[in-house]
């Protein structure tokens, strides 16, 4: 395979040509990525030429219908699921609730759900709510020590009365990627439903849902490179079984079932640009003739050996230092980058004192306050994280080396 084209990608993100962010190197992708040129292209072209209700009988409200099937459609080819298994709401947060209130209408009190204290709130949250219903809510809890979620430990909680199992792809502040294909297995061999949380991990390439297993898949698109959505996929063996939570009358409509606020058109027609955009990726890297899901891995390689060769001289970098922990795998293949620290000094003024180095990045608890408190941090306090993406140059990697040699 063909090393990523850094020069070609980053011509595709206006942000690296806007006067305002010159000399700055920007590390806090894990909260949200650049947006790719389609994307905005696709935004200004549907508010210009299509910003009507869409699905009408007349050119412009056709075309923004059409544009909007299209997204759905792309995205679900280039994931190996099909297009009414795919919806589109304000957040992954929001996504998550919704469906967390279909379980309750689906669950009987005494049956049980898996949570982790690994997650962003938003994949445990809405879950834990759930025992107020009388479901039994369940903690697949780290590895004090590692952070990560053991096989075995989960295999010991799985009995007749576990219906759903809820895991990150890769948690926002541990970094360790999960075995989900393995995972799941395990949690359908034991008649659980899986849900699975990508958020972190799907910057880094879109992969296979029918391959990976789960029957739930949550990423946030404003993450993937696009506009601010969240995207679930819900395959269709179970969606068909969870309780409408849409309007009465859309029932019979998968991808609207879980939807249950009107969808932002625009946002929707401009999903489309992130698949432009890793279809110029692929074709760019000699994949033009592929199909989708063949494509969809190509990218997804071609970024992750980009990041993993970025990672290593970071990794080395903070491994070989005394005065911090980092959470999280040491191996730049076993973890996505993106990387918190615990510094000896206060991570809110050290991330100030890289600002002022021309560093973007932030220091907080990333709304992943029980894994800290898991791993014996103070929320409080929080983490400093840095995290990027295919993107990135080895030049930031060293301007980020440097200024944190300066203010650790």
């Amino acid at each position: 395979m063909a090393d990523l084209d850094l020069d070609f990608v980053r011509s595709r993100f206006p942000a690296f040509d806007e006067p305002s962010l010159q000399g700055q190197a920007f590390f806090e992708n894990a909260g949200g990525s650049y947006t790719c040129a389609p994307v905005i292209e696709r935004l200004k072209t549907f508010y210009r030429r299509r910003k009507v209700q869409p699905y009408g009988p007349y050119a412009a409200s056709r075309d923004a219908g059409e544009e909007m099937d299209t997204a759905r459609t792309r995205l679900a080819a280039w994931m190996g699921v099909q297009p009414d298994e795919v919806s589109f709401g304000p957040s992954t947060t929001q996504n998550t609730y919704v469906l967390a209130q279909a379980f309750r209408g689906f669950l009987s009190p005494g049956e049980a759900i898996i949570v982790t204290n690994q997650d962003h709130e938003a994949n445990s949250g809405p879950w834990r709510r759930l025992a107020d219903a009388g479901i039994d809510v369940r903690e697949w809890k780290m590895n004090p020590d590692t952070g990560a979620l053991d096989i075995e430990t989960l295999e010991a909680m799985l009995d007749e009365n576990v219906r759903l199992v809820c895991f990150p792809q890769c948690s926002n502040v541990v970094g360790q990627i999960n075995p989900v294909s393995e995972i799941t297995a395990i949690a359908h061999a034991a008649g659980a439903f899986v849900c699975v949380d990508g958020v972190s991990y799907a910057p880094h390439g879109l992969l296979d849902i029918e391959a990976l297993g789960p029957d739930i898949y949550l990423f946030s698109s404003y993450k993937t490179y696009g506009p601010h959505q969240g995207v679930m996929v819900v395959r269709r063996a179970l969606a068909d079984l969870l309780p409408n939570q849409a309007h009465y009358f859309n029932a019979d409509v998968r991808y609207k079932r879980f939807t249950p606020a009107g969808p932002d058109h625009a946002q929707i027609a401009a999903c489309n640009g992130m698949i432009d955009y890793f279809e110029e990726l692929a074709a760019h890297h000699g994949g033009a003739g592929l199909q989708p899901r063949a494509k969809a891995a190509l990218v997804h390689d071609l970024m992750r050996d980009q990041e993993t060769r970025l990672l290593q001289p970071l990794m080395e970098y903070l491994g070989a230092r005394d005065d911090i922990r980092v959470l999280g795998p040491q191996a730049p293949e076993s973890r996505a980058p993106t990387v918190a620290i615990v510094p000896t000094g206060d991570p809110r003024s050290i991330a100030s004192a890289l600002a002022a180095r021309g560093i973007m990045v932030s220091a907080g608890d990333f709304y992943a306050v029980r894994a800290l408190q898991a791993l014996g941090i103070d929320p409080d306090r929080g983490v400093l994280r840095i995290s990027f993406v295919h993107y990135t140059s080895p030049e930031e990697i060293t301007q980020l080396i440097t200024a944190l040699e300066d203010t650790l």
